[in-house]
């Protein structure tokens, strides 16, 4: 049974959303404390994790279904060794990127059946969020904060197109559940951003841990 809360921060490459998800921790760390609160991240945050996130980021992958199946792998080992433990203690855990993104960037992005994507998620038994923060930038804006870091993987050097097909499944994500799914504008700077955040942070998750965020 899950009794801590789970909440995951979504978005394109370049969206802001590590930044976000760190300002979260430190946050929730000194309020609840450091040992009822996780941060992690997809893919590779387990024990041997390392090796999948290295072939995922940049290994030179052909068949379109390889993709998907490492992230699945890579989530099932991340689920069962650190989110469900962490949950299971009552944690919160904050968790860059999750099933919405392999929805976005696998099914909106690489035009793989949603249908069967959500069967495979359905079948490895992966818990939902109780909220997702969806940091969301215009691809443009995005593009150019990744050539400032001057460190593009191998799915962030996709074409400007596939990233459009990515926010759009974010976009669509959100209308079709929007009491988990939040949009929060990421063209501000960090500090503003994270005031809304920080806001939905409190209003959904204040209740749940006794306390007042």
């Amino acid at each position: 049974m899950q009794h801590g809360q789970f909440v995951t921060f979504e978005g394109i490459d370049g969206s802001g959303k590590s930044t976000q998800a760190r300002f979260a921790a430190e946050f929730a760390a000194r309020t609840l404390g450091e040992n009822r609160v996780l941060w992690t991240r997809e893919p590779g945050d387990w024990k041997g994790g390392k090796h999948i996130r290295e072939l995922l980021l940049h290994g030179d992958l052909l068949h379109c279904h390889a993709e998907l199946y490492l992230f699945l792998a890579d989530r099932c080992e991340h689920v069962r060794q650190v989110i469900e433990p962490a949950l299971d203690r009552g944690c919160l855990v904050l968790c860059e990127r999750y099933c919405d993104s392999t929805l976005a960037y696998q099914s909106w992005g690489r035009n793989i059946s949603r249908t069967w994507i959500e069967s495979l998620f359905s079948a490895s038994g992966f818990p939902n969020p109780n909220l997702t923060l969806w940091i969301d930038v215009p691809v443009e804006k995005a593009w150019e904060r990744l050539i400032a870091r001057g460190s593009a993987d191998r799915i962030e050097s996709e074409a400007l197109t596939f990233l459009h097909s990515v926010r759009e499944g974010y976009a669509a994500l959100s209308k079709e559940y929007p009491q988990r799914v939040v949009r929060i504008d990421g063209t501000r700077t960090p500090h503003l951003v994270f005031t809304d955040v920080c806001a939905l942070l409190k209003k959904n998750l204040g209740e749940s841990f006794g306390i007042s965020l």
